[in-house]
């Protein structure tokens, strides 16, 4: 693995530039669209978090289908017209008008999204050998926290103008960078489609091991909106520490992931390597709760201490264990269903970032210090249990036997 921050020239950097496209695009968008559907479009705010998570529920059951389309049809043409079917989506949100109009466009946004991962993936399997695949995602992340970052200070423009022009300007610039996604993405190499797919879409469900690694790997993502979510609320509920930090640690983590996430993901080459990263990973998320739960009830800079180094020690985690469920989530993956079974490993996502609020608030804000050492010994556990199942998966896949750590 190459110790620059860009990835090698040739498709690796084509799928970088792929997501530094739409990255841009989908920051602006995360940090406007809230304001743009309650302020522009005038929609209940109750009523829009109903319609995104309806919407998000049915892009994720979406993903699995879609991404046994991209197997059978070809991963490339597929993530073209899934990234232009995105590009259309967010544009459709410039003429909505009432709550059922925006659940619609709400829904072809999140299923585009939920299948364009899905086939990128498959796409990634087809174009890049599986020794280099973990290094790839990790570089893609970088990439990603890069456009987001960048996205989001164009976002907090629209935002500090706070015109109805400043809003569409930024829902424009989310459909247009989309649509330079699929055309990047057509600079790639054809991936022959995948004949040999048997069954139905919901084959991957009867592989019971992955389904069990994707709900562990599910319940180690519960820790998603700990930057947007339980961290703020701590701090302003908790803490005596200054609301300024809640932009600090974000700014923290977003950089750590952009500079070492490469880095971190160089030691994991295999299936053994993987399950050791993501016990580690549990282990340092450990020690961030815990050290999160010290800054309560602490002086003002004491809580500035104690909160930047649970951050630090968070992101080390949230690396580790990225690295590792990547390298899972390929290696246990037939070779003819990757696009089917990355799609259902990617309803971790929706499901950590629908469930992650509740969750966070209650451990958090209700319960105080005690609900973070819960969430950090949950995560240890999750963490300790994908060893045997990954043991379980991979002697039927690979015929290897991952080594007891």
């Amino acid at each position: 693995m190459t110790n620059s921050l860009v990835p090698p020239a040739g498709p690796q950097r084509v799928l970088a530039l792929a997501q530094l496209a739409n990255s841009v695009g989908d920051g602006a968008f995360y940090v406007t669209s809230a304001l743009y559907f309650t302020h522009v479009v005038g929609l209940d705010p109750a009523r829009v978090g109903l319609g995104l998570t309806v919407a998000w529920a049915v892009g994720s059951l979406a993903g699995v289908p879609l991404g046994r389309l991209a197997d059978r049809r070809g991963a490339r043409g597929t993530a073209v017209l899934l990234a232009l079917a995105t590009s259309l989506a967010v544009a459709s949100f410039l003429v909505v008008r009432g709550f059922w109009p925006f659940v619609g466009a709400a829904v072809g946004y999140a299923t585009a999204q939920s299948g364009l991962a899905a086939a990128r993936q498959a796409l990634l399997a087809g174009l890049v050998s599986a020794g280099e695949r973990t290094g790839l995602l990790a570089h893609l992340q970088s990439t990603l926290n890069a456009g987001l970052a960048v996205g989001a200070g164009l976002g907090g423009l629209a935002l500090h103008v706070g015109t109805r022009g400043a809003y569409l300007g930024v829902f424009a610039l989310d459909a247009v960078s989309f649509l330079l996604c699929a055309a990047v993405l057509l600079r790639l190499p054809a991936v022959a489609p995948v004949v040999s797919v048997k069954g139905n879409g919901l084959a991957v469900l009867r592989d019971r091991p992955y389904v069990v690694i994707t709900a562990l790997n599910t319940v180690l993502l519960l820790r998603m909106p700990l930057l947007s979510l339980g961290l703020p609320l701590w701090i302003a509920e908790r803490t005596a520490a200054p609301a300024w930090l809640v932009s600090a640690l974000f700014v923290l983590n977003t950089g750590a992931v952009m500079l070492f996430q490469v880095r971190m993901a160089r030691g994991v080459t295999g299936l053994a390597t993987a399950v050791s990263a993501v016990r580690r990973s549990g282990w340092v998320m450990l020690a961030a709760c815990a050290v999160f739960a010290l800054s309560a009830g602490a002086s003002p800079w004491v809580a500035v201490g104690a909160l930047v180094v649970g951050a630090v020690l968070q992101v080390v985690a949230e690396m580790g264990q990225s690295a590792g469920s990547w390298q899972l989530s390929f290696d246990l993956a037939p070779a003819d269903r990757v696009g089917e079974y990355q799609g259902f490993f990617g309803t971790g996502v929706t499901v950590a970032r629908t469930a992650g609020p509740l969750v966070l608030t209650t451990l958090l804000v209700q319960w105080g210090a005690p609900g973070w050492l819960l969430l950090g010994g949950v995560t240890l556990v999750a963490s300790y249990a994908m060893e045997p199942v990954a043991r379980r998966a991979a002697v039927p896949r690979t015929g290897v036997l991952v080594p007891a750590g």
